[in-house]
């Protein structure tokens, strides 16, 4: 039901733009909301786990937003699903190399509500377009790196 997606132009090239967004541990640096992060698998890429916590839930209360590594295609694409706490959406980050080496980054976010969440879908949107809306950041920081 909730879909949100959102696109910026970060001015370095796919692959550091993929590596950094692949390496689980970079979010508590790019999504003001990530409390806990750490790595739950061996596996890199395909089938890599993080055990994550965020302040989303009502209030910026804590919950366990845990996910995996569905799809992972450097330096084009990259697909997790969240396996913990209430709200479980799907996210991918398509990346598209620029002639200039700059790369557009779209991340979406999509979640299939069924049952007691369709009716708590007006409160989860605004939260996840906050969380897709957060690429400003990885621009900024990705930028200031290079």
């Amino acid at each position: 039901m909730p879909y949100v997606e959102h696109t910026v132009t970060v001015n370095r090239p796919a692959r550091a733009v993929f590596d950094y967004l692949a390496d689980g541990m970079n979010n508590r640096h790019w999504r003001n909301g990530v409390l806990v992060i750490e790595r739950t698998s061996s596996a890199d890429g395909l089938g890599a786990t993080y055990r994550q916590v965020t302040k989303s839930g009502p209030g910026g209360t804590p919950l366990p937003e845990d996910y995996r590594v569905t799809v992972f295609d450097p330096p084009r694409r990259l697909e997790f699903l969240i396996t913990a706490g209430p709200a479980r959406p799907t996210g991918v980050f398509e990346l598209t190399e620029n002639p200039d080496q700059s790369t557009q980054v779209r991340f979406a976010l999509d979640l299939k509500a069924a049952g007691f969440l369709k009716f708590l879908a007006p409160m989860i949107t605004p939260r996840l377009q906050r969380e897709v809306d957060a690429l400003d950041n990885l621009k900024a920081i990705l930028e200031r790196a290079s």
